[in-house]
């Protein structure tokens, strides 16, 4: 979508709902005129200042071969003029307009994803000059430039560290939970937010041609290539108005009574989809709202009950997105709770992302930290320190064995996930293995997906470990996953999958964005990226699977609500249609008639309002 057209909607979308204000306006100027004879004319004025712009922008839909409920919408309005129902004809103008105003609100804008992504990127870089650090823009950035990183900036470009020892949050990128610990060597993505460490970097790419820019390039090309859906009200309409207007010639023809035609054109007014449709909507958004569901986008609404496939990211869609601690395996002779308690004693000194998981394990199991002296966690090197006068340290597997190459047979077999090891007094003590923790919820939404809403695949992607990954999968019973996907490599598999049914893909963090916007419906958790929400069709506030069954039960209810509106309108339209035509009801008693069918179908779409509960399958305290 380019600037351009994003413009020109933007301003359409202005024009329409000023046409509605005015609108209002002559109307209640008609009722304060209503006993002079001036009382049409701020109708007659509405009709040709808003009706022929109408009329001229629904002929060029016309052109284009896009036959759906406005073009009942224009026949309705001139048949009125013609009538002499002023009245009536500007009504259909505040609903026409009103819906197509309503219609380009809701249709995604390209711009403000990726301004949301250039909003997050620094504006300049720190390239060191001999002695000296210059602030540079980042177009002027060359591959070999050494470029300095304080603490909590984001990365400008992809490069390798030259210098210090730090972390970095990369899960933005790579979908993994945890800081990322950058030495010499270390590679680092731009995007990537830096630690609390100083760090230099020697620039391997250009800015242009660095991560943080292809996510943007993948991210404008989704938008540009994402699934479109017409409007119910189109659909249907696209039905209806051939009909409609096949009966009313019809009745012309064989009886030469033009009021017929009329009459038939009268009670076929499509006010069930104008009014009917919009009303259902908006209290499907306003009732998704009240649980802490943004709908962003209200075709989320309109094609959430048709997809059959679904489609996680695993870290902060499928877990917690922090480590626990699993397990602790102590050596012979070793006391669990003693050993994790000197751990986690020592532990609450250090910095490191593990670190808070084994001080919880420690606060689970009501176990009082004692005091630690001489601690130390040089870079590289681990932590260490002494606890009740025992030497105490945390290292890992592959330092503990170049220290001790012939302990290897004492340690337990690796395992998927993270584990680190705890020394006493030189000795091997015990491994803590750690995972990201499903949440609550996911089993049990995974599992009540294809029986209760008809999903026939469910799909891991994800960024992380193949391992991480598996072992997730094997616990929530999901059997088709990818690991290790980049965002482009997520955006590919998104298509795959909606090029064959519609889906449904739920995720957080930059590195989803553009798989979310790929997918026939995106559903992103948290606000923890403005990207990401903006990517989605649906923003969870609530980081809950919870409130994603509710968001399935809220659109399904609307679209049987405007089904039964919409087509229980067109329904009796028709029949009265049959007795308009055979001479039975003229055009003033087809308009009363009309406006009965119309209120039956906006009782019906009313009743989402008045709806308190959501029937989910699936809550909290399950």
């Amino acid at each position: 979508m380019n600037p351009t057209t994003i413009i020109l909607l933007q301003n359409l979308n202005k024009w329409e709902v000023w046409v509605a204000l005015v609108a209002l306006i002559s109307i209640v100027l008609h009722f304060a005129l209503i006993k002079t004879p001036y009382n049409d004319i701020p109708l007659l004025v509405m009709i040709f200042a808003g009706g022929i712009p109408l009329l001229i922008q629904i002929a060029i839909k016309l052109l284009k071969g896009d036959f759906g409920a406005d073009l009942m919408a224009i026949i309705a309005l001139i048949t009125a003029a013609i009538l002499g129902e002023y009245l009536a004809a500007v009504l259909i103008i505040i609903m026409l307009s009103g819906g197509q105003a309503l219609e380009f609100y809701a249709m995604r804008k390209a711009s403000s994803v990726l301004r949301a992504l250039a909003d997050r990127m620094p504006s300049i870089a720190h390239r060191k000059s001999g002695e000296d650090v210059e602030d540079i823009a980042l177009d002027q950035i060359k591959i070999g430039d050494e470029i300095i990183i304080y603490p909590h900036e984001t990365a400008p470009v992809d490069g390798i560290v030259i210098e210090g020892h730090g972390s970095m949050d990369e899960s933005y990128l790579t979908g993994e939970p945890y800081n990322i610990t950058k030495s010499s060597g270390a590679n680092v993505l731009s995007g990537a937010i830096n630690g609390d460490a100083v760090l230099m970097i020697r620039a391997e790419k250009l800015a242009i041609d660095s991560r943080y820019s292809q996510i943007m390039s993948v991210m404008q090309d989704a938008e540009q290539k994402r699934p479109t859906m017409r409007r119910i009200g189109d659909q249907i309409g696209a039905i209806f108005a051939p009909i409609a207007l096949l009966v009313a010639l019809a009745a012309w023809y064989y009886t030469g009574d033009s009021i017929r035609f009329l009459a038939v054109l009268v009670v076929a007014t499509p006010c069930p989809l104008l009014i009917a449709i919009p009303i259902t909507l908006i209290s499907a958004i306003s009732m998704a709202a009240k649980r802490g569901i943004i709908v962003k986008d209200p075709t989320v609404l309109e094609r959430l009950p048709t997809c059959r496939t679904a489609i996680f990211d695993k870290t902060g869609t499928l877990t917690y997105g922090k480590p626990e601690v699993t397990d602790v395996i102590v050596a012979e002779g070793g006391n669990r709770d003693d050993i994790l308690r000197r751990a986690a004693s020592l532990e609450r000194y250090s910095k490191h992302p593990l670190a808070g998981a084994i001080l919880a394990a420690a606060k689970k199991k009501n176990l009082p930290l004692m005091d630690a002296g001489t601690v130390s966690e040089k870079p590289g090197q681990g932590l260490s320190g002494t606890v009740d006068g025992h030497d105490i340290s945390v290292t890992s597997r592959k330092k503990f064995l170049a220290a001790h190459p012939d302990a290897g047979a004492m340690l337990p077999d690796t395992a998927a996930g993270l584990e680190c090891l705890i020394v006493m007094d030189g000795k091997y003590a015990a491994t803590i293995r750690l995972r990201d923790a499903p949440r609550d919820d996911s089993k049990l939404f995974i599992e009540h997906l294809g029986p209760n809403h008809q999903f026939t695949k469910v799909m891991i992607v994800s960024g992380d470990r193949e391992s991480e990954v598996t072992y997730l999968a094997d616990m929530l019973g999901i059997k088709e996953t990818y690991a290790s996907q980049s965002p482009e490599q997520k955006v590919g598999i998104v298509r795959a999958q909606t090029a064959l049914v519609p889906t449904l893909y739920m995720g957080d963090g930059i590195n989803d964005a553009p798989a979310l916007a790929s997918a026939t419906v995106g559903i992103a958790f948290g606000q923890h990226s403005s990207v990401t929400a903006e990517a989605a069709g649906a923003v969870i506030m609530e980081n809950s699977l919870v409130k994603v069954d509710e968001l399935i039960h809220i659109s399904a209810s609307m679209r049987r609500i405007v089904l039964q509106s919409a087509l229980g309108g067109m329904g009796l339209s028709l029949i009265a249609m049959g007795f308009a035509a055979g001479g039975y009801i003229t055009p003033v008693a087809g308009a009363l008639l009309q406006e009965v069918i119309d209120v039956l179908a906006i009782a019906n779409a009313l009743r989402m309002t008045w709806q308190k509960q959501i029937d989910a399958d699936i809550s909290s305290n399950k």
